[in-house]
């Protein structure tokens, strides 16, 4: 009686499991760009979670571009991921210590603790700073947070202790320079020495020059908020203006020659592995699912119907709001916007450079829908002098 009982609940979360599987067609989409701003080349953070410093170091390369008025593409600037990451891991070790663990550590974070690095300690280029100090090819830090996370939830939680001593800063730098290597003082570029923060001045970076934009109504608007996420964990703040507005300060600031660092939600069956992300309606497929019981549960073959553009979700300001207060709308990814294209159908996309490589369709690139971006953006970083007018009248910034 046991094992048929067994059998039967595994049959049932077999059946559910398998319930839940949906395949999603998508027309060949052909897309024609409208407008596009210069971007370094795509990069692959591969297996670790650091799609925070690889979109906004992409974002802070094009701003160089720009601010230098470079033309020449081999002379595209190239920054060191893991000289931000090293920076931001060893700051975090100090927070989570200051509040005896009580803070998420872990490799996310948000594009504004990138620009806190470049602040505080300057940048450096790949060239002088690779990070890669642990045998291979492309980032793998499962080792690394495992071992850092230990340790420093060791030293803010040894039991009895009331007086830390002198060395545990020491112990989280060692773990860092094991993995990651010794983080150079000075470094040549085109036969010019630099520190970090001379680097810094010298390619024109201003990080108290960017803002953050979101739009969530669980705060007043054109007020400034620290969004509640574990990625956040600096607690920096955005300022909250209307998604209408939100997405115009995306437009011009792209129709302006700039480009955006862009934190979202990607978790939507709509963001696809081939450079697509769209705001699937998937109630809609659900009712257009009707057909025979294999293809219930493994799809149709491929070609045989043609596929329409799927029905998306018109996203509004209740929409991000409520998937905000019941978390299928999360911190989950950062990425760069630098474009606009529309498709065969005359619908608007932007222009996203991702952190996974040369991959998908598109080369590592994606074309989001604009309703994808209105409905799963958590934030934008841009330079201020980017924003509208009228915004920045509103949010008091000149």
């Amino acid at each position: 009686m046991k094992k048929t009982l067994i059998i039967a609940a595994l049959a049932l979360v077999a059946f559910s499991a398998q319930a839940q599987k949906r395949i999603i067609k998508f027309p060949d989409y052909k897309f024609t760009t409208d407008l596009q701003n210069p971007v370094t080349s795509v990069k692959n953070q591969y297996r670790s979670g650091t799609c925070w410093v690889f979109s906004t170091l992409g974002f802070i390369e094009s701003e160089v571009i720009r601010i230098n008025n470079i033309k020449d593409t081999t002379a595209y600037p190239d920054f060191s991921d893991m000289y931000v990451v090293y920076k931001s891991y060893l700051d975090r070790c100090e927070k989570y210590v200051r509040l005896d663990g009580n803070l998420t550590f872990a490799a996310g974070s948000e594009a504004d603790d990138v620009l806190h690095i470049i602040e505080d300690y300057g940048i450096v280029p790949e060239s002088a700073y690779s990070g890669m100090n642990y045998g291979t090819e492309l980032p793998e830090q499962a080792e690394l947070d495992a071992a850092l996370r230990g340790y420093i939830s060791a030293v803010a939680k040894v039991p009895g202790k009331k007086q830390l001593t002198t060395a545990w800063k020491n112990g989280a730098e060692g773990i860092l320079k094991a993995y990651l290597g010794e983080i150079p003082e000075n470094f040549t570029v085109n036969g010019v020495s630099y520190t970090p923060a001379s680097y810094r001045d010298a390619l024109k970076i201003k990080p108290e020059d960017y803002v953050s934009l979101t739009s969530f109504t669980h705060h007043p608007f054109y007020k400034e908020f620290a969004i509640e996420i574990c990625d956040n964990w600096r607690w920096d703040k955005a300022w909250n203006v209307p998604l209408d507005e939100l997405m115009a300060a995306l437009d011009a600031a792209l129709k302006a020659g700039y480009t955006v660092a862009w934190g979202a939600d990607v978790s939507e069956e709509g963001f696809t592995r081939d450079g697509l992300a769209i705001l699937v309606d998937t109630k809609e497929l659900t009712k257009k699912s009707a057909g025979s019981d294999q293809e219930h549960w493994v799809g149709k073959a491929e070609g045989t119907e043609d596929v329409p553009a799927p029905k998306e979700i018109v996203a509004d300001q209740e929409f991000r709001q409520k998937g905000f207060d019941n978390k299928t709308i999360t911190d989950d990814h950062g990425m760069q916007i630098y474009g606009i294209a529309h498709d065969q159908f005359g619908n608007k996309y932007y222009m996203v450079k991702n952190s996974w490589g040369i991959t998908g369709k598109y080369n590592g690139h994606w074309y989001a829908s604009e309703n994808f971006v209105k409905g799963q953006t958590i934030d934008f970083v841009m330079h201020k002098d980017a924003l509208p007018k009228d915004i920045k009248k509103k949010i008091g910034i000149k």
